[in-house]
C-alpha cells in the first residue's frame, strides 16, 4: 500500500520517515518529496509498505502524531490525476475576446 504523509517538518527526511514507520512493519521505501529546484522538502512524502495489515495500523498509529514538532497527516495515496483525461483547461475557451 501506499501512504501519503503531509505535514512533514522540512528537517524530516527519509531515513526519518521509514523508521517512524517500520515500527509498524516492513517499509518498501519511504521518500520525502523534494523542490526540484532548490532540493529542499516540500513538507510531504510517500511510503511504501507491501502488507495491508501493517499500512493500516501505521496510518492509524501515525495520523496526528507529532513527528519533529509537526502533528501528521496520514493516509492511502490516492492516484495522481491525469492531465489527459479532459479535466479542467481553466477559464480559457481558446475563443478571443476583444
Amino acid at each position: 500500500m501506499k501512504i501519503y504523509v503531509g505535514n512533514l517538518s522540512f528537517n524530516t527526511d527519509g531515513a526519518a520517515l521509514r523508521a517512524s514507520f517500520s515500527e509498524f512493519g516492513e517499509v518498501s521505501t519511504a521518500d520525502v518529496v523534494a523542490d526540484r529546484e532548490t532540493g529542499k522538502s516540500r513538507g510531504f512524502g510517500f511510503v511504501e509498505m507491501p502488507v495491508q495489515a501493517a499500512a493500516e495500523a501505521a496510518i492509524k498509529g501515525l495520523n496526528g502524531k507529532e513527528v519533529d514538532g509537526r502533528a501528521l497527516n496520514v493516509n492511502e495515496a490516492r492516484p495522481k490525476a491525469d492531465s489527459r483525461d479532459g479535466g479542467s483547461r481553466g477559464s480559457y475557451s481558446g475563443a478571443r475576446r476583444w
